[in-house]
């Protein structure tokens, strides 16, 4: 068992101590779930009025908590000393030494130094892993991948063909990197391109053959992304589907082909971004949020969440709403729906009068 002494912990997390008494820390934990060996994460108001109640005999803190008879560690970024505590006690998940007896790889393939691949993987022709990338069971990669050095993929990852993948990338279960694109064609102009055109469909219960579109581009991650579980990006038509570096893409996330994602973005869980869409760096795009194809976004922007975005914004964008709009005419909109209420409100009081006059002069 990993255990850790105040002094330690204040070194790692950069606080400042006050220290009331010797601990020995083994885990940490809400001050309501602590013990004398656990360090008491209080981060915020709530929690800080939990060590009171508390077994704890040390705390994390906000800079400028301190209390009597307990040993605390100060931090000026909680979340960030948080995120370093949690980063000593984690143990990752175990993976064979080497190449699992059960996994296939082709003889093409190309594998780097301390390469480790679990069960039931298989490895394709050409393919290429760079050194000391860790594949956990059941994964898929396919002809001609390229995956970078340092690089961890969980359980049942998919890998599609010629898929090129940085280094220090974290793929979480069920990732999809390069399936075709939801991308059609039909022989004549069917309904949708007529609606996008004139702003109505004009014909009825015609038949339209549809006709798939192969992809023949891939996809391209940077270093130092992840991607988290079940979350799937779609190989280009032509040109390749991007994921700019230090991207961090969250659960079940639908990015279509030819999508230019920017470096350090986050995109929060069932984020659908449409075909051909350009993102730019460091965007924010909270959870449910939908973007239609072939717009773009400037960097340095937030899409709050379930934001229907139909058209491109500026670098710097705060968007709203559906459909999404800048932060400051969504507020504007709210009023004018406050006022309407309050005018409405005064027109039914003096509906009546106004009734009555129609009635006096018929």
């Amino acid at each position: 068992m990993k255990s850790f002494t105040v002094e330690e912990i204040t070194q790692i997390t950069g606080g400042m101590l006050t220290k009331v008494q010797d601990a020995k820390i083994e885990r940490i934990a809400p001050p309501l779930l602590a013990d004398e060996n656990t360090l008491a994460l209080a981060l915020g108001e709530d929690e800080i009025a939990n060590l009171a109640q508390s077994k704890a005999k040390a705390a994390l803190v906000p800079l400028g908590v301190q209390l009597d008879g307990l040993t605390t560690i100060e931090v000026e970024r909680p979340r960030l000393a948080m995120m370093k505590l949690i980063t000593m006690f984690y143990t990752e998940p175990y993976v064979n030494d080497g190449i699992h007896p059960t996994a296939t790889v082709d003889p093409t393939a190309k594998i780097g130094q301390n390469v480790k691949i679990g069960p039931n993987v298989v490895i394709s022709r050409d393919a290429v892993i760079g050194d000391n990338t860790r594949i956990m069971a059941n994964t898929y990669i396919g002809g001609g991948a390229k995956i970078g050095t340092n690089c961890f993929f969980h359980a049942g990852v998919n890998i599609g063909d010629r898929v090129k993948v940085g280094n220090d990338v974290i793929l979480h279960h069920g990732v999809s990197l390069g399936a075709d694109g939801f991308s059609f064609v039909t022989e004549n102009p069917d309904n949708i391109e007529q609606a996008r055109k004139d702003g109505s469909i004009k014909e009825e219960n015609v038949k339209h053959v549809i006709f798939k579109i192969p992809s023949i581009g891939s996809v391209v991650i940077g270093n130092n992304v992840e991607i988290g579980a079940n979350t799937t990006i779609d190989r280009g038509t032509i040109e390749d589907t991007v994921i700019g570096d230090n991207t961090k893409i969250d659960d079940l996330v639908m990015i279509g082909h030819n999508c230019k994602v920017g470096q350090g973005c986050l995109i929060v869980s069932q984020v659908g971004i449409a075909g051909s869409c350009v993102i730019g760096d460091r965007v924010v795009i909270a959870g449910q949020a939908g973007l239609a194809d072939h717009i773009e976004i400037g960097s340095d922007t937030i899409i709050t969440a379930k934001a229907g975005v139909t058209k491109s914004f500026p670098a710097k964008s705060i968007i709203v709403g559906i459909p999404a709009v800048p932060r400051k005419d969504f507020i504007k909109q709210l009023k004018t729906m406050k006022d309407a209420q309050e005018i409405f409100a005064k027109f039914r009081k003096i509906e009546p009068m106004l009734d009555a006059f129609q009635e006096e002069h018929k």
